[in-house]
């Protein structure tokens, strides 16, 4: 199993780079930057310095999205980015969510996903590519491999990750979720020609280790952020099509302040249980954090991304790259 770490780019940038380092050599394999611009510190900018200050952490975001940012434009900042990082960059994307709400805008269409997923890969990968009905061509780009993640719960999501993703992110650290999301990508991967196991799953979600109840108060905003995506998905899907443990939680919610996204302590989550808690997130003792995460290695997860904003950052990264990755690096998702 991989070990990831997400921030949302609020710190100082000393502090981001501080980070950075210390989870390289705590043993995480990948580093991802929350991007939504208006909350938040443009990714890109921060990514290049944190390119610049390790030597094999690999980097993306988690997640961009084709309607903010112009599909090219990011393929030339990805590209670019792979010559300042000896191509250690990874694409993470998906249809938006707080960059475009914040601006009074929808999430864009998969079908726009898509085709933006597939115009970023082949140029940054040193391909000429269609856009618009123009020809378009990094003749500069170094080329090389950009492996993709698609964000995505949906069937129709899901099967986009099937048929072109390298990976899946899915944010919740749910087993059981996590294989019935898992099933239904990999029946579109068999369909499309595609060996499933070639396509990583990532579990992307919050961790602390303490004290069980007083852990949940540090994560419980994540189901929330969480919600936004599964009220999405009841308005598109019959209840049926979907997983009750997924979409029952958001019976009682009631709105949301994106000016409050992924904050400790903040009043979106108060319809959140603690039951939801559990499974959504890895909380507990270090032994707790080690149980789940071998649940998720048989559930099929290859990397477990931290979700790394609860306010106890170095504190959490010092205890995985001493206690827990020891335990659990050598895992290797299962799929059934």
């Amino acid at each position: 199993m991989q070990f990831g770490f997400t921030l949302k780019p609020d710190h100082s940038i000393e502090r981001t780079l501080a980070l950075t380092r210390q989870a390289e050599a705590a043993g995480f394999s990948h580093g991802w930057l929350f991007d939504s611009h208006i909350l938040w510190r443009e990714p890109y900018a921060l990514l290049t310095l944190m390119a610049e200050a390790t030597s094999r952490l690999r980097l993306g975001t988690c997640v961009t999205n084709p309607a903010t940012r112009e599909p090219s434009v990011t393929a030339s900042m990805l590209a670019t980015l792979n010559e300042i990082s000896g191509g250690r960059m990874d694409l993470g994307i998906g249809r938006g969510d707080s960059a475009r709400r914040v601006e009074g805008k929808p999430p864009t269409t998969l079908a726009r996903l898509d085709e933006a997923t597939l115009l970023i890969r082949d140029l940054v990968e040193g391909r000429s590519a269609t856009s618009d009905g123009t020809d378009l061509q990094l003749k500069w780009a170094p080329g090389g491999k950009l492996p993709v993640w698609i964000a995505g719960y949906g069937p129709k999501a899901l099967d986009l990750c099937g048929r072109i993703a390298d990976g899946v992110i899915l944010q919740l650290a749910d087993p059981d979720l996590i294989r019935w999301f898992a099933g239904q990508m990999d029946r579109a991967a068999r369909a499309a020609g595609r060996e499933p196991r070639e396509i990583g799953i990532m579990a992307a979600a919050p961790a602390h280790v303490g004290e069980r109840e007083a852990a949940r108060e540090r994560v419980r905003w994540f189901p929330a952020l969480v919600s936004n995506h599964v009220v999405d998905l009841v308005s598109k899907y019959p209840r049926d099509e979907l997983p009750e443990s997924l979409t029952g939680y958001v019976r009682e919610r009631d709105g949301y302040d994106y000016l409050h996204h992924a904050e400790v302590g903040s009043s979106n989550a108060a319809f959140v249980e603690d039951e939801v808690v559990d499974r959504f997130c890895v909380i507990g003792s270090v032994d707790e954090h080690v149980a789940k995460l071998h649940e998720l290695a048989e559930a099929g997860v290859t990397q477990f991304n931290i979700y790394l904003m609860n306010g106890d950052e170095e504190q959490t990264l010092e205890i995985y790259g001493r206690e827990i990755i020891p335990r659990v690096g050598h895992l290797a998702g299962v799929r059934g």
